[in-house]
């Protein structure tokens, strides 16, 4: 299993008129998790998707526990907890700046042979740089 967490505020546009940050900006939170999970893993989707792989979202889930508010700064904790194989998995906690779970999610990518458009295994670097979390 692999964890990594990083940090976000919650900007002015990414809320509504009450000021809760806006359901949809969730997944883009996602994101940020998982751009910079792979970054600490030494790995990064442009150099991904200039070897011919690309990773697109197959699957989402999103469960709301407790709003997020404008200027919040909301801790993403992005986990691993499966070898990725064809398809790789990451859930989310996110985390308000007082610690408390305010929401959880869930991602499915499958690593795509971007030449073929077909689905393929994960580049041979990338699973030298994760395989050892899950000995």
């Amino acid at each position: 299993m692999y964890s990594h967490t990083t940090k976000i505020r919650v900007r002015y546009g990414e809320t509504d008129q009450m000021g809760y940050m806006y359901y949809g900006n969730y997944a883009q939170y996602y994101e940020v998790g998982r751009v910079e999970m792979l970054r600490s893993l030494g790995m990064d989707y442009a150099a991904m998707e200039a070897t011919g792989i690309m990773l697109p979202v197959l699957d989402l889930s999103c469960k709301f526990i407790k709003p997020a508010f404008y200027d919040q700064e909301i801790t993403i904790k992005t986990t691993i907890d499966q070898l990725p194989g064809i398809r790789i998995h990451f859930k989310y906690e996110l985390f308000n700046d007082a610690e408390e779970l305010i929401n959880v999610g869930a991602t499915t990518l499958v690593f795509v042979d971007m030449a073929k458009n077909k689905p393929c295994l994960p580049p041979a670097n990338f699973m030298e740089k994760v395989q050892k979390w899950f000995k």
